[in-house]
């Protein structure tokens, strides 16, 4: 069966589902967009990493990548393999050097420690041809109206998790300076308040 190479294209705060992220990704070599709706503290863990932030303490995704390279353990690859009612499947494939293993896991978890790993996420071309976006014009378009996309996309376009709390869609950071913005950032950091710097984060990446 074939398998498309997918980037990390965007990530954004969700319109649609209250507390909730879409993380956005892309086929390497198509302009096929896979929008997936997954929890706060999922997308924080991905945008953590990905922004090269350094919490004073590891994450949970951390702490699995230390724990799996101290016993010679590498995360190979991550594969999104089914999609069954609304819900994306996915599964880490990993190697001691022996033999290779394959461990189901929840997609945003599996693209968090992809992003640890440096490990090359994969879908396949049936999931991309029915839960795949073509995108239009400019790929920024496509990320300020992806919740108008989600609101008339077929359900399984999206990935239900866990409930979280409901918080304001409007940033609270966007009166803040630049600087005062990277103080804040630092704060949250150091306070280990990683809701906090993800909407710092958006706000300063918002103004780059």
């Amino acid at each position: 069966m074939k398998k498309i190479r997918l980037d990390i294209v965007g990530l954004s705060y969700s319109q649609t589902q209250s507390g909730a992220y879409a993380l956005v990704l892309g086929e390497v070599e198509g302009n096929r967009r896979l929008p997936i709706i997954i929890g706060s503290h999922e997308a924080q863990a991905i945008a953590i990493r990905i922004e090269k932030m350094i919490p004073s303490r590891p994450l949970t995704h951390d702490l699995f990548q230390s724990f799996a390279e101290s016993f010679g353990i590498k995360l190979v690859e991550v594969l999104i393999y089914n999609l069954i009612e609304g819900i994306f499947y996915a599964k880490i494939i990993c190697s001691d050097g022996n033999k290779m293993v394959e461990i189901d896991a929840r997609t945003s978890d599996a693209v968090a420690l992809a992003v640890r790993f440096e490990a090359p996420i994969y879908a396949y071309e049936f999931i991309m041809s029915s839960a795949g976006i073509i995108i239009e014009g400019h790929e920024f378009a496509f990320l300020e109206n992806l919740d108008k996309a989600n609101k008339v996309q077929d359900p399984s376009m999206v990935e239900v998790e866990e409930k979280t709390p409901s918080k304001s869609a409007n940033n609270p950071f966007s009166s803040l300076t630049d600087e005062q913005l990277e103080q804040a950032l630092n704060q949250a950091l150091t306070e280990e308040n990683y809701e906090q710097a993800a909407l710092i984060r958006d706000e300063i990446s918002k103004r780059k």
